[in-house]
């Protein structure tokens, strides 16, 4: 698939994505708390500042997109056509970090959990994702 934008265009829209406040993270937020739970946005005194901060319970949550996370398995995982050795260092060094801030975060301890953009766009998988997230696998 050829990229209808320029280069320049391009690189002033990846430029906009925001890392914080994304809607996926939003709707995290919105489940949690109708859920009763009480928490922390962006911890700057943890690594890797944390999406959603749960100290009761030393728990941590990352809202991760998944394309920019590499989620396995899913579609939207999909690796541009150009560029191709740029995006491979760019999503490598993204997977590394991951690991790296939650081995971080564990060895401090606290438990570490993820919930993928995927996971956010239908009501009952998002509830779930957030109960395995906060309270372990059932």
């Amino acid at each position: 698939m050829v990229d209808r934008l320029t280069p320049e265009r391009r690189s002033w829209l990846m430029s906009r994505v925001g890392g914080k406040n994304t809607t996926p993270e939003i709707r995290v937020r919105k489940v949690a708390h109708s859920m009763g739970l009480r928490f922390r946005l962006h911890r700057s005194d943890l690594p890797g500042k944390p999406d959603i901060v749960l100290p009761k319970r030393r728990t941590v949550v990352f809202v991760h997109g998944c394309f920019w996370h590499r989620h396995p398995g899913c579609k939207k995982a999909s690796t541009p056509s150009t560029r191709s050795e740029y995006w491979q260092a760019k999503f490598r060094a993204n997977q590394e970090r991951d690991t790296r801030v939650a081995n971080e975060l564990e060895d401090l301890g606290w438990r570490v959990a993820t919930i993928w953009e995927c996971e956010t766009k239908n009501d009952d998988a998002l509830r779930r994702a957030v109960e395995k997230a906060v309270f372990g696998p059932a």
